[in-house]
């Protein structure tokens, strides 16, 4: 194949191998993905992959097979964390590369194709699935957000209060399990009461696990160390990369912006963890407390 500008076939062959790539997960992403319009907008978009990989190939005059980890990855990353999440990691992935098509000469005649292509199948991801997960987001989020900004107090206040990792890990519980029930208990009413067609049932279940998931993240530390500040200094990684992964799993599945997000929810848990280990050591000492 010819050089054109700064284009030659090692860069062909390295958007086949793409092309290929994503043909073979959306194909796989199809066979597991719910309702029948979804099915058949996966099945499309791999069609049109497929395609690409074979104008691309005209160029290349090879065969170039799959990269079987990406492939591996989202699937798996889909099946997990759901297909929405999934695929627009991998879109986001992708993008850099899809990019470079518009900078490729125009004497490749098929180019433009493929660009329309590619922007056809953002669009259709946009609306593509309405899953359970992101439709109770609000939900999650109000458990993650409570339990770590109240939990995150409770530790911080009980870790210089009882000073014993055993008393502090075993209130923690009691506390975090209470609170769980009664902020699954609130979203069921609250959701009942709101007409946007959401299962109060469902709504009070995200919240409860995503709050009792949190407790059991939080307070793990003080289950298997002695030292009360080396859990505490744990729990609080802990909750940082909790909020980190919860922000970038919202950023990629819905497009919001990630760092501000974060830092919010970062400052808002650290700022109530303070206060609480202020009060704990007043509280301590205001009583004449020694354990």
């Amino acid at each position: 194949m010819k050089q054109s500008g700064n284009f030659d076939a090692r860069d062909a062959a390295v958007f086949q191998k793409n092309e290929i790539t994503e043909h073979y997960i959306y194909k796989h992403l199809s066979g597991k993905v719910s309702g029948v319009k979804n099915r058949r907008i996966l099945s499309q978009i791999a069609d049109d992959e497929m395609r690409h990989y074979n104008i691309w190939k005209s160029y290349t005059r090879k065969d170039i097979a799959p990269s079987r980890i990406k492939v591996w990855f989202y699937t798996f990353v889909s099946m997990v964390f759901g297909f929405t999440f999934g695929i627009k990691l991998m879109e986001n992935a992708e993008k850099t590369a899809h990019d470079v098509y518009s900078r490729i000469p125009g004497s490749f005649k098929e180019i433009n194709g493929i660009i329309r292509d590619e922007e056809e199948h953002e669009q259709a991801l946009i609306t593509l699935l309405d899953e359970d997960r992101l439709k109770y987001t609000g939900s999650i989020v109000l458990g993650l957000n409570d339990a770590l900004v109240e939990l995150m107090g409770v530790l911080a206040g009980l870790t210089f209060a009882l000073q014993n990792t055993s008393l502090v890990a075993l209130t923690a519980s009691i506390t975090g399990f209470a609170a769980a029930l009664s902020m699954a208990s609130s979203e069921y009413l609250s959701t009942k009461s709101e007409p946007d067609g959401k299962s109060p049932l469902k709504a009070a279940f995200y919240t409860g696990v995503a709050y009792l998931l949190t407790v059991l993240a939080l307070i793990t530390p003080y289950l298997f160390f002695t030292d009360l500040y080396l859990s505490l200094g744990i729990a609080f990684a802990a909750a940082v990369c909790i909020i980190g992964f919860f922000n970038f799993y919202i950023a990629v599945a819905k497009g919001v912006p990630f760092k501000s997000r974060f830092f919010e929810m970062v400052g808002l848990s650290f700022t109530v963890a303070a206060l609480s280990f202020a009060a704990g050591y007043g509280i301590r000492y205001a009583f004449g407390i020694e354990l």
